[in-house]
């Protein structure tokens, strides 16, 4: 499908872009729903996940950006 975008839109789209060639490898962002949290990774380098439940352990939390967003797969 073809959106016709407008200036703006096309702005945070290419501010993502750039944020995205320079992103750390030290953070990953978790998704919630209505609000995007920047985690940081665990001491080993995995994903700081609550062990069986497979949610995001809060205590990894960096900042939160508050940008409406969906988790799910497709």
């Amino acid at each position: 499908m073809n959106f016709k975008l407008t200036k703006e839109e096309k702005s945070a789209i290419a501010a993502l872009k750039r944020l995205e060639k320079k992103w750390p490898e030290s953070l990953w962002l978790f998704a919630t729903g209505n609000s995007i949290n920047i985690m940081r990774y665990k001491e080993n380098g995995e994903r700081a996940v609550i062990d069986g439940y497979g949610g995001m352990d809060p205590d990894y939390v960096v900042d939160t950006v508050s940008i409406l967003n969906d988790g799910g797969d497709w």
